[in-house]
């Protein structure tokens, strides 16, 4: 080959590797994975050892109450931690707390606070939980929180933390209508007076929309679509169905109950969550190196 050729195909080589490194930097940059939402389920007894692989077919994790539940006297979930975890279960631990009426002073408020959190604490501590554990306070009542509801929340949270263990709460993430044009949320009016920072928050609201219904998506939605956005759990289904607040949502059964796909003969009725994880209550990186 002539020299003069040779000298062309090794400029034209190098020129060509100039420009395809070159192209490399103008290469547009891989999208970001969609945040995973993950179902899990929830209910006041325990199904039985018998139902978990059933229902594990449909759900990541489960609840697992450390109290009785409200209206209960006994514990069903005390003992069942292997049981749920050999399936595969995440968890999401909770804690009856105290309704109004229990608390109508500022001293009553702030003892039962601390009581409250030793209490759900050590039944963590017993049933095999790590420290750094999310424990979700049960609060049930919607609306505004009078100043003593607050300070119960507040003492709880700060008390749980000094347990080691990182608080959350349950609560409604549906509007309350306060007449004059003005609604409240309760788990915004929470989260405004707790004055604890890192409180998970794990809302209800089942009102269709923004809920799908009962019933598990291959591509579920975002906590956050809850209405709430700051939510990490959303129950979007609540069982019996609420008549007046779920009257438009669908795939409830005739008893108007919501049952996991795989419970042909309605065995186990189930409120029905996503989660950003699929074991809400484990202990977060962050938090343990904070300890």
């Amino acid at each position: 080959m002539p020299a003069r050729a040779i000298f062309l195909l090794v400029l034209l080589l190098t020129f060509s590797g100039i420009t395809l490194s070159l192209a490399k930097f103008d290469l547009p940059a891989p999208k970001a994975a969609a945040a995973q939402s993950f179902v899990g389920f929830d209910r006041n007894d325990y199904p039985g050892d018998a139902a978990l692989t059933v229902l594990r077919k449909s759900y990541s994790f489960s609840s697992y109450w450390l109290s009785p539940p409200p209206g209960a006297k006994k514990n069903s979930w005390i003992g069942k931690r292997a049981a749920l975890q050999s399936q595969g279960f995440g968890f999401l631990l909770l804690y009856q707390g105290r309704t109004s009426s229990q608390i109508p002073k500022d001293k009553i408020a702030v003892d039962a606070g601390v009581a409250d959190a030793q209490d759900a604490a050590a039944a963590a501590r017993r049933e095999g939980f790590a420290e750094g554990s999310v424990i979700f306070l049960d609060e049930e009542e919607g609306g505004r929180y009078f100043p003593g509801q607050h300070l119960y929340l507040r003492t709880w949270a700060e008390a749980l933390n000094k347990e080691h263990f990182r608080p959350g709460i349950y609560c409604s993430g549906i509007a309350v209508d306060e007449g004059e044009g003005l609604s409240v949320i309760t788990a915004d009016d929470i989260r405004e007076h707790i004055g604890v920072l890192d409180v998970v928050f794990w809302v209800y609201n089942d009102a269709c929309p923004p809920s799908p219904g009962c019933g598990v998506s291959k591509n579920p939605p975002a906590p956050s679509a809850s209405g709430v956005a700051y939510a990490s759990v959303w129950q979007y289904v609540r069982s019996p169905r609420e008549k007046k607040i779920a009257r438009h949502c669908r795939g409830y059964a005739n008893d108007g109950n919501c049952y996991a796909p795989g419970d042909a003969k309605h065995q186990w009725f189930l409120d029905v969550n996503v989660a950003t994880t699929p074991d809400p209550s484990a202990p977060s990186l962050v938090n343990l190196l904070k300890r």
